[in-house]
């Protein structure tokens, strides 16, 4: 960082140099010359004189003191060396955090880098603030940021440290939940869960359940957790989520009610939405009948814990008939 203080020369040696001329002057006015033999003497003031130069040097070299005051670094104006922009963010600072952050060889925030940036800003990798901000960084894949996303990101969220980062997470969070922004965020994180370096064109199941999971942190559909145990006894054989089913799902949860009564297969619906809807409606139907036959059980327990009591009165009653009458 430039230093924006101009130190201010030393006023001392000049101040020298006009005293000297002061005392001659003072010396020269205060000869007197003698009428007797031209002899000339000097006048018994000239000591007071010099005291009065000295006086007057005292109270210059004051006066300098007062009119030369120190500047102070916390009040002076911002220097254009540090990089602020129009709203006081600081480019440099960006740059120093992503310094602190990235790889010894890879100009980026790699795996354990982005370990210690999450700590620093007491969150887990995994959680959902982390997706947002990764986003908001427009972050091409998982565990990584590269300089231009890290650098533009922070310009983005108007953020320069740290604290100003975690201070932004509530907005980023409110700024979410917006229809059109969630939309974005849906079709990005899809993006995000690719392997770039693998080529990869479509989600492994394991990640595809994790990240939607997680990209439904803040409004879950009813119907999310009955999807995900579909896809994680695989009836069908899924071995990938396409970008095709990974988008329409959200459209799914959006236009198909949770008792699936709405769904047509006639609609354009990605033929795994038809085999999940046939398994759900056949698990349903599974746990009815399962809920009707403890129920059956149930009257039926009931029917014969009554039946000996029934028997007991009867035995008991014809007993007494025939005591009656064997009198």
């Amino acid at each position: 960082m430039g230093q924006c203080v101009t130190k201010c020369k030393n006023p001392t040696s000049s101040l020298g140099s006009k005293s000297g001329d002061k005392e001659s002057a003072s010396k020269s006015h205060k000869r007197v010359e003698s009428t007797s033999g031209g002899v000339h003497k000097e006048d018994s003031s000239a000591p007071s004189s010099k005291s009065a130069s000295e006086l007057l040097n005292g109270t210059k070299a004051l006066e300098v003191t007062v009119e030369t005051p120190v500047i102070s670094s916390a009040m002076r104006e911002p220097c254009k060396d540090e990089g602020l922009d129009g709203e006081g963010l600081s480019m440099m600072r960006i740059e120093e955090l992503f310094a602190h952050y990235k790889d010894e060889l890879e100009d980026a925030i790699l795996e354990e880098g982005m370990e210690r940036f999450c700590n620093d800003l007491c969150v887990d990798p995994a959680e959902f603030r982390v997706l947002v901000l990764a986003w908001k960084f427009q972050a091409a894949t998982m565990c990584k940021f590269t300089r231009k996303e890290f650098v533009e990101g922070c310009k983005a969220i108007r953020a320069d440290s740290i604290e100003g980062i975690c201070s932004r997470f509530p907005c980023l969070l409110l700024e979410a939940q917006g229809e059109e922004n969630f939309k974005d965020l849906y079709r990005f994180t899809f993006q995000f869960g690719l392997d770039a370096d693998e080529g990869q064109r479509s989600l492994q199941r394991d990640i595809a359940i994790a990240l939607w999971r997680l990209v439904f942190t803040q409004d879950t559909p009813e119907i999310l957790e009955r999807w995900l145990d579909f896809l994680a006894e695989n009836p069908s054989g899924v071995r990938g989520i396409s970008r095709d089913t990974w988008n329409m799902f959200l459209n799914f949860t959006q236009a198909i009610g949770p008792d699936l009564s709405n769904y047509s297969e006639d609609e354009a619906w990605p033929s795994l939405f038809d085999t999940f809807v046939e398994w759900e409606l056949e698990r349903r139907k599974r746990e009815e009948e399962a809920a009707l036959g403890v129920t059956k059980e149930e009257e039926g327990g009931r029917t014969e814990t009554d039946c000996p009591a029934t028997d007991r009165l009867e035995t008991e009653g014809s007993r007494g008939s025939q005591t009656w009458g064997g009198h």
